[in-house]
């Protein structure tokens, strides 16, 4: 397929530049995957569209701060020169001392350089990653970088298409209720949309939930550039499945009961620990699974999601599941009555 094939026009003011007053107060579309029809709901609405029988899976992966700013230092004269973007993707070592990078106009970085952090830390550039041009490096510190130094030193890592730097507000929003595992460069957003409140309207009409873990890393920035898409490779990412988890999915898939994946990485989580039959199977691993139409799913059968920006890994998975022409569709009708699009937008049922 071509990458023009999931292209669509979305005006920019309808790119959501800051989330809704109210978390959970956002529009919903609700879209049958069999027969395209699209029906245009309220996030509320939700708990009434889900039968009881369902399993829902949520990615409790919580987002680092992990936008963080060098100044390159000279060896004359110490601390001195330009201002670098960093962001930390994942450590490379257990020692938390090796970390790949993705740095912001890169080409400048060069091995042997050293950049001083917000207090005082100094990293050294040991290698250029990739081809050439590529904006990826390994940076090495003579001390961890753990949980409290990017408390610290970071910024939330809002992505490129909200046009603001972050502030206070994100730092709660940016981030899922329920999230618990520090690792992510991004956020997985479709659980931005539950609160306290929801997940107490599901228990009430008896809706199993369980959590599974992705960090979100690098397929979350990097573009599709081969204009046959089957020729894009996707960047590992690491998840686990706890051995409770896995057992009440496969209970759930042996009893026929709908598996309702809550966001795209636990789309891809579940899918890359299932085998044929859809049965999945506990621990920890790294998945470059890439999902576009005629990829056929094996455990997930119901998808609530955001939407998605065009050209993407993403807007490729959803129509995969639902069919392209239905996602460009129910896309065009989102555009007609104004949703509001990515992170901090609307959202999507699929089922």
């Amino acid at each position: 397929m071509k990458l023009s094939d999931f292209k669509f026009d979305l005006p920019e003011e309808l790119i959501a530049q800051k989330p809704s007053g109210i978390r959970g107060q956002d529009k919903l579309m609700l879209l049958n995957r069999e027969t395209g029809e699209v029906q245009h709901l309220k996030m509320e609405d939700l708990p009434d569209l889900i039968s009881p029988d369902t399993l829902m899976i949520f990615n409790n992966s919580k987002v680092r701060r992990s936008r963080c700013y060098g100044i390159k230092m000279s060896e004359k004269e110490g601390q001195g020169g330009r201002e670098q973007e960093f962001m930390f993707l994942n450590q490379m070592t257990p020692d938390l001392k090796t970390w790949h990078t993705m740095v912001k106009g890169a080409k400048k970085v060069k091995p042997g350089n050293k950049y001083s952090f917000f207090d005082g830390t100094v990293g050294t550039i040991i290698e250029n990653e990739g081809d050439e041009g590529s904006e990826f490096r390994t940076v090495k510190f003579e001390i961890p970088l753990d949980d409290s130094w990017f408390e610290k030193n970071g910024h939330i890592p809002l992505p490129p298409y909200i046009r603001r730097e972050d502030d206070d507000t994100d730092s709660e929003r940016y981030q899922t209720i329920y999230a618990k595992e520090t690792g992510s460069s991004a956020c997985p957003t479709a659980g931005l949309h539950f609160t306290q409140e929801m997940f107490e309207k599901l228990d009430a009409k008896k809706i199993e939930r369980c959590f599974v873990t992705l960090h979100v890393g690098l397929g979350t920035f990097l573009p599709v550039r081969s204009e046959n898409i089957e020729e894009h490779k996707m960047h590992k990412e690491v998840y686990s499945i706890p051995f409770d988890v896995a057992e009440k999915i496969n209970r759930a898939k042996k009893e026929g009961r709908p598996i309702l994946a809550v966001g795209t990485t636990s789309v891809r989580t579940l899918e890359s620990a299932s085998d044929e039959n859809g049965f999945v199977k506990s621990g920890s691993g790294a998945t470059s699974i890439f999902m576009y139409p005629g990829y056929k799913f094996k455990c997930v059968n119901q998808m609530f999601t955001n939407f998605h920006t065009p050209e993407s890994t993403l807007i490729m998975l959803v129509s995969a599941f639902a069919g392209r022409e239905n996602i460009l569709n129910a896309y065009k009708k989102a555009v007609e009555q104004k949703y509001r699009f990515f992170s901090y937008g609307d959202c999507m049922f699929i089922k």
